[in-house]
């Protein structure tokens, strides 16, 4: 399998090359050159496999001999031997045809742990064969950046920094970083949001030359083709259980940064009978406004009761529109210098017809999210966080539009948000599980610095 830039003026490149490059040096994204495709029987047989063996079914084609067939199930195993319900990723019914898919067993009680816990010991082991050491920079609005540092922690060969926006994450959010203290483990607060740490990384990706020699960056964040190619084995594992190939099925998805959608798109695109995919986003809405009135502009960041969506620029819609301009890299190369400068991105009417086709979307904002965990709290006292509970608005809302079940994803657990759960009035506590019981007694230690590329350059240079 290789591997392209969406702007069309990258190297071409293989797997391995691909995870440790992240960004493409035209400041592209990743993608495959093609999609493995499988048929109804293929994926038929596949019913009865549990989540390590259709994940090694579903990631084998993109990874191809890059490693050892028996190196990519043992790193497969061991990922999601890390997980606390056997089923890795159980389904929950809601009502006749409306399920959650949780997704928040993993160490660090987030969708994230499905493909950093992958990365971490992905890494590890090409690290290790190529002998050669890298840093690994990332931004995260929440749960990117405990995820990475889990599955990187006791990495010998990286060191990681991880950007998140001081006093925009949850207090458990912030301490599931800041309370991990290994030598190769560094946390920064940046004065801003965000865009203005996912700004700061792409910009340090752009210009290395503040490394020392011999070092190079290396993405977690959703730029890394990695993290998709993991997420989307889920959508395949939720719609066997619920009759795939056989019943089409329509997922419900809380996003920000368009990564776990994408993945979706691909699962479909493969072959996944999908009827519908609702992009759910909050009150920074991006997506809903690209997709309902084709307006993909730049507005001003709302900080909200569900902080991992707080994303303005949703950097993966890049990988989408790269398929919706047929794949043209030059031409989108030039509409996103244009987008970065300010313009607003319309898709041409065709484009927009294609994506209408099998997307949806919605924008809960966070009155409807503390209704909705208020009320599905009352009629069945599950309780949801509230990135769950914007998928779950959306998905109950777009229910007229699909024939099947629709699947929201659970992309949280509801300890990492009290604020949340506390606001919405329900009678009852979401503990943390006992691994994080001591949670808020453990020691942090982070930095806070200016939102500036030159701070975060001199902080690494400094700690390397």
């Amino acid at each position: 399998m290789k591997y392209i830039s969406t702007r069309g003026d990258a190297p071409v490149l293989d797997f391995e090359e691909a995870v440790l490059t992240g960004l493409a040096s035209d400041g592209g994204l990743y993608v495959p050159e093609h999609l493995p495709k499988f048929d109804v029987a293929q994926i038929a047989s596949w019913s009865g496999l549990s989540y390590p063996e259709l994940a090694f079914e579903i990631m084998h084609p993109f990874i191809g001999d890059a490693l050892p067939v028996d190196e990519q199930k043992r790193l497969i195993d061991e990922t999601y031997a890390e997980f606390r319900h056997t089923a890795i990723a159980p389904l929950v019914q809601m009502d006749h045809e409306l399920w959650i898919l949780e997704l928040f067993h993993g160490p660090t009680l987030a969708f994230k742990d499905f493909a950093l816990q992958f990365l971490g010991r992905l890494l590890e082991h090409i690290l290790e064969k190529r002998g050669q050491k890298v840093v690994i920079l990332g931004a995260t609005s929440g749960d990117t950046g405990s995820a990475a540092i889990e599955g990187c922690r006791h990495c010998a060969n990286v060191d990681i920094f991880i950007l998140h926006p001081h006093n925009r994450v949850s207090d458990v959010q912030r301490r599931q970083m800041t309370t991990v203290i290994e030598d190769n483990v560094f946390n920064i607060a940046i004065e801003g949001n965000f865009d203005d740490c996912q700004n700061i990384v792409k910009a340090a990706f752009a210009d290395q030359s503040f490394l020392p020699e011999g070092r190079q960056l290396v993405a977690v964040n959703s730029i890394n083709w990695a993290r998709i190619m993991a997420q989307i084995v889920y959508y395949f594992y939720s719609a066997l259980a619920l009759g795939a190939p056989g019943k089409k099925v329509s997922f419900a998805v809380p996003t920000g940064n368009f990564g776990d959608v994408f993945a979706g798109y691909l699962a479909k695109n493969m072959g996944l009978p999908i009827e519908r995919l609702v992009i759910a986003t909050n009150s920074n809405d991006i997506l809903h406004r690209s997709l309902s009135s084709n307006d993909y502009s730049k507005g001003e960041l709302i900080q909200s009761l569900s902080p991992s969506m707080d994303i303005m620029i949703s950097s993966n819609y890049e990988r989408l529109l790269f398929d919706l301009y047929d794949r043209d890299g030059s031409k989108l190369k030039a509409i996103m210098q244009d987008f970065n400068k300010g313009a607003a991105i319309q898709l041409p009417e065709q484009a927009l017809a294609r994506a209408r086709e099998l997307f949806l979307s919605a924008r809960i904002d966070d009155d409807q999210t503390i209704a909705a965990i208020t009320e599905q709290f009352e009629n069945t006292e599950y309780l949801m966080d509230p990135h769950t509970a914007i998928g779950f608005e959306a998905g109950r809302l777009a229910q007229k539009y699909v024939s099947g079940p629709m699947v929201c994803l659970s992309t949280a657990h509801p300890a990492k948000f009290a604020e949340a759960v506390e606001r919405s009035g329900v009678d009852s506590k979401a503990d943390l599980p006992h691994h994080l019981s001591d949670l808020m007694e453990r020691p942090e230690h982070y930095e806070v610095i200016d939102n500036s590329l030159a701070c975060v350059q001199e902080l690494i240079q400094r700690s390397l």
